[in-house]
């Protein structure tokens, strides 16, 4: 599986990359708000430093036409850049328009399979299926992302699917355990997935045995 982290702030980015855990980099209008730099100066950062890894900045505009032209305008930032596009209408037409011209896109936003169907039919070089709101209003989105992997499989369409609004640890180990593609997850997650408290007690009580032993570093 395939971990992207969910961020705008550069620090965090680092960090991710520095323990060679990450494989790309999703933002929003949000996150890039949170980031404390003017938008396209946090964007180009972030495309700077990972400049082999896709990196998905998402359009503001609600029509076709609109989301079209950003989406242009978007790609001259960088070789990495994926255009994140909202499932709507419009959306899907601009999804259309920019597979064909093979600007990649990240279609956001979905709640349902056929949604993602959609997409997939339209060629989407990704979906993301939101799982935590979906949680959040008492579904189980993980079995949302199933249906989609499965649909995918039944008629070989090959848009690449993205567990998105991960919540917390667990939700990146049901997504393993079921094989998706990639999970984009907020740093503080990734961080979560790095410790234990058993690793921690065991680790003292090693060190502190080895002092005892007389043992030292070399």
């Amino acid at each position: 599986m395939k971990i992207f982290v969910d961020t705008a702030k550069i620090e965090e980015i680092r960090k991710a990359k520095d323990w060679g855990l990450i494989d790309g980099v999703t933002t929003n209008p949000t996150l890039l708000s949170q980031s404390g730099k003017p938008w396209k100066e946090a964007a180009l950062e972030i495309l700077a430093e990972v400049p082999d890894l896709p990196v998905s900045l998402e359009v503001i505009d609600t029509t076709a036409q609109g989301m079209i032209k950003e989406a242009r305008e978007l790609s001259k930032l960088g070789k990495n850049v994926v255009i994140k596009i909202p499932f709507t209408t419009e959306g899907l037409k601009a999804v259309k328009v920019l597979s064909q011209e093979g600007i990649k896109t990240n279609v956001t936003l979905v709640f349902s399979s056929l949604q993602a169907l959609v997409a997939g039919k339209l060629g989407a070089t990704y979906v993301s299926p939101f799982l935590g709101r979906l949680d959040d209003i008492g579904h189980d989105g993980i079995l949302l992302i199933e249906e989609i992997m499965r649909i995918y499989e039944n008629f070989g369409i090959e848009t690449e699917v993205i567990a998105a609004s991960i919540r917390h640890v667990d939700h990146v180990r049901r997504c393993a355990l079921i094989g998706v593609d990639i999970a984009t997850i907020p740093f503080k997650v990734i961080e979560q997935m790095l410790k234990h408290p058993l690793t921690d007690i065991g680790l003292s009580k090693f060190i502190d045995d080895a002092k005892k032993a007389g043992i030292q570093i070399l």
